[in-house]
This record gives structure tokens, sequence and C-alpha cells, in this order.
């Protein structure tokens, strides 16, 4: 059962949300939040799975509200779903809209673990929460190397060899690379001719050794240092 709060302080939107979830299988809504600071506190009391998170709210923004729930989950001793095979910290699951590309950005920088945008139908918004609930990939890869590339053609130039990704192997490297692209772990796999656990093995040691919380972060990282470029050009 994935255990689920729900973020957004338009109350149509978060109640068409709540409703949702309730009638789907293995999904359990634990709580409501109408704003950042609200969202903070009932992760605390609730330790939920994932965190659907809106970004554009009065007061305490999504932004920093997912900063504050992912610091003190790490800080908190483990709650009674670490023995039952759920994530450590909750995962953030960011809802936005097209026009909103610097908030993405920062969302991930934030740790959130993708984002979903808001006209995102019921069964694909299933399936995300779903696939951050266990770690496996960023949803909607497509949207997001297109937002993370329109952030980084405003951003200053990174040296082609950073020195950030020196501690990576030629292999960790590469998987960076294929994540940034937007590929899953399944395509990643197939096309390295290497299981779906090597894969994840990759990513959870490059994550280790670059300081990151999630894939989210990873690929920001990529384009950040130049791994990858917009266009999907190799730097």
């Amino acid at each position: 059962m994935i255990r689920v709060l729900v973020v957004d302080d338009q109350d149509l939107i978060r109640a068409g949300l709540v409703a949702l979830l309730r009638a789907a299988s293995g999904v359990e809504v634990v709580g409501e939040a109408t704003g950042g600071a609200d969202a903070v506190a009932c992760a605390a009391r609730t330790r939920p799975d994932v965190v659907l998170m809106d970004i554009r709210m009065p007061g305490t923004d999504g932004i920093t509200a997912t900063e504050r729930i992912l610091a003190e989950a790490a800080a908190a001793p483990p709650g009674p779903g670490a023995s039952a095979g759920r994530p450590a910290l909750p995962r953030v699951l960011v809802l936005t809209t097209f026009d909103l590309d610097e908030y993405v950005y920062a969302a991930l920088r934030a740790g959130a673990s993708g984002f979903l945008l808001k006209d995102t139908g019921p069964e694909r918004l299933l399936e995300a929460i779903g696939a951050v609930a266990r770690g496996d990939m960023l949803f909607a890869p497509s949207v997001t190397r297109r937002l993370i590339e329109a952030y980084v053609q405003r951003s200053e130039p990174v040296p082609d060899s950073p020195a950030s990704l020196e501690a990576l192997t030629a292999r960790e490297r590469e998987v960076l690379l294929l994540t940034a692209r937007g590929l899953s772990n399944t395509e990643i796999a197939e096309q390295l001719f290497i299981s779906e656990a090597t894969v994840k093995t990759h990513l959870n040691r490059t994550m280790a050794k670059l300081d990151l919380d999630s894939r989210a972060q990873a690929v920001v990282v990529a384009y950040e240092t130049g791994l990858v470029t917009p266009g999907g050009a190799t730097g």
C-alpha cells in the first residue's frame, strides 16, 4: 500500500486528486494539506511514501516545503514503514505546468523525485505515483528533459570534463548519460546489455558518489556538468 499526502491550495483540485487516489487500489491517502507549512507538519506526522506537491501556493511554496520535508525526514528516526520495504525518505512528486520551467528546476534541485503536469490523466498519475514510490524512474522523462534543457540554455556554460564526475567509472557515466536522456532503467539495461538490477546499482553508486538524493537530481547534474547538453549532444 502506497501512502500518499496530497498538497494543493486549490480545494477543487485537491478534492479531485484525493477522490481519485481513494478509488484506486494499492493507494492510501494519509493526509491533505492546503499549503507548504501545513504539508511539512502533515508529512512529519503521517510519514507518507509519496507527497503529491503543488508548487505555487501562498506562504510557504512547494519548493521550500519539499526541502523541509526531505530534510526533516532525513533527520528523523526510521518510521514503521522502513521494515516493510518503503523508502527511507518520502518521494515528492511535483505538480506543475509547462510555463514554470524555473520552478520545476528548483523543485528537482530541492530533491523532488519528479513532476507531473496538472492536465495529466488519472492512469498516468497513478503510474507516476507507483514509479516514484519504487524509486525507479523520473516520470515523463521527455518533458523533464525539455524543461531542464530550457533552463540550461539560459545558464552559464560549464567545463567539458567537470571534476565532480571524475569519481564515476566509465559505466556509471554511461548510465547517468542515458538516464539524463530520459531512458528508463529497463531501456538502459537493454541498450547496455546488462540487467535492470545492475543499472540500479550503478545509479545508486553514482548518487552516493555525487551526494545526491534522487534520480531527478542526477539528471540535473548531468546537464549542469555538461555530460549531456541541450539538443542531446554528449559533453
